[in-house]
């Protein structure tokens, strides 16, 4: 699951609290549910040398299965994007993936 963090001219994220609580959150929420590995990369630059880039930040959570990601949801998504305004002020874009290679 990739979440990505538009990152705009009146966006703001807060990295420190994305890494020290959200991201625990999320790991605490859904590990019983297959969660097998979170990261984070804080976004520097675009593609494109000298244009600004399109997001902020992108997390990634790694779990077992789809069915795993949809239950955890389900139980703690009040919770865990209740807690998103406390570090960005952007709804994130979220893809679901399935790793090739």
């Amino acid at each position: 699951v990739s979440i990505c963090y538009p990152k705009t001219d009146d966006s703001h994220f807060d990295m420190a609290y994305y890494l020290a609580t959200h991201m625990p959150l999320c790991r605490d929420r859904l590990t019983e549910f297959g969660l097998t590995d979170i990261g984070v990369d804080k976004v520097i630059a675009n593609g494109t040398p000298g244009a600004a880039p399109v997001y902020a930040a992108i997390g990634y959570l790694t779990l077992e299965s789809l069915e795993g990601f949809q239950t955890g949801m389900k139980a703690h998504a009040r919770e865990i994007l209740g807690d998103i305004p406390n570090f960005t002020n952007v709804e994130p874009v979220v893809s679901v993936s399935r790793v090739e290679m």
